[in-house]
């Protein structure tokens, strides 16, 4: 794939009655979250950053849910592989042997966490089967990866895919009334697959389980922005995240979180909010007491489309062996600090 289909990259969108936003950013409020019930979540280049903070932190996040993505580690610090490896294949698939052999590496030198926290993980994993962008093949990798990591991948592990979607994020149009949403077979900006399948309400009842009701009318909740330059201190991201935050959590309820990663050209800043208010997770983390952390990524020479750094953009040209896929990586290191930040107050 050339390099000028690194758009077509782009993640995915989603609706949701909330109250108010805040006017301005804020700073990231301290809730009372619950240590077991962190998950974290992306689509596209968000999946893959997903993933990379799911390894990297096994003892915080207790589940990852990833769509449209491949394996961990697959771009190895090289734009190059990134494209003709770990989008497209045209170079062949890449080796799962030799990824595990990086996982064991970094595991020595304690660059992830725990095995035994990442064998305990549950995980969803989505892919379309027409995805033109990342090659369905590379998702079933990382359920091969999963499958490998876990206890018991039968009850831990949960492979979607729909055969006729190209890439993005699937939603039901019966359940999102969003008029941005484009044909499951079609696809093209904002990503918002009408496949008749909630992606949000999928992933989150298999991570969850019982504790997910499904919504019922008009949620309270408040989406609102906050400052991201007191976690960051490069350019790659923007200065401004989203937090929802149910009106229950607000009030001092023991609640969860997940952290939601967006895609490539899928940042506030490029498409205004449509991934944070119609992506279907705040209507379902307001019924069911979820704090839901959308970072944001940003535009810059290195990354023009807003990626996530899956493949070292933001480490490469000063380091010959990047390590962003691990604990050191500087958005991994961002992105947790905001999370610690929120359950501060845990229980």
């Amino acid at each position: 794939m050339p390099l000028k289909a690194l758009p077509a990259l782009a993640a995915l969108l989603v609706t949701i009655p909330v109250a108010a936003e805040e006017s301005a950013s804020s700073p990231l409020p301290a809730l009372t979250i619950e240590a077991g019930a962190i998950s974290v979540m992306g689509v596209s280049s968000g999946g893959y950053m997903a993933t990379q903070l799911a390894v990297a932190w096994p003892e915080r996040f207790s589940g990852l849910a990833s769509f449209a993505a491949g394996p961990w580690g697959c771009a190895q610090g090289a734009l190059s592989r990134a494209i003709t490896q770990c989008m497209e294949t045209r170079l062949g698939l890449p080796d799962l042997a030799e990824l595990e052999r990086r996982y064991a590496q970094y595991l020595d030198n304690g660059r992830v966490g725990d095995s035994a926290a990442l064998a305990e993980q549950r995980v969803y994993l989505w892919h379309g089967g027409d995805d033109e962008v990342i090659d369905p093949r590379l998702g079933e990798l990382l359920a091969e990866q999963y499958r490998d990591w876990l206890t018991n991948p039968e009850t831990q592990l949960a492979v979607e895919r729909t055969p006729t979607a190209v890439h993005g994020w699937p939603v039901s149009a019966a359940q999102n009334s969003n008029t941005d949403t484009v044909g499951c077979t079609e696809g093209g900006s904002p990503h918002l697959l009408d496949c008749g399948v909630d992606g949000a309400d999928e992933a989150l009842q298999w991570l969850y389980g019982t504790r997910m009701e499904p919504p019922e009318g008009e949620g309270r909740g408040k989406l609102m922005r906050f400052d991201q330059t007191r976690y960051y201190d490069g350019r790659r991201l923007a200065d401004e995240g989203y937090v929802f935050v149910p009106k229950a959590c607000e009030e001092g309820a023991s609640c969860g979180l997940s952290v939601v990663l967006h895609g490539c050209r899928m940042s506030a800043g490029q498409v205004g909010e449509a991934f944070v208010r119609y992506s279907g997770l705040n209507e379902w983390a307001a019924q069911n007491r979820l704090v839901v952390l959308y970072p944001q990524a940003e535009p810059s020479l290195p990354n023009p489309q807003a990626c996530w750094d899956w493949w070292g953009y933001d480490e490469s040209s000063w380091q010959r062996d990047p390590v962003h896929d691990s604990r050191q990586g500087k958005q991994v290191q961002a992105i947790k600090a905001m999370v610690d930040q929120i359950a501060s107050s845990g229980t």
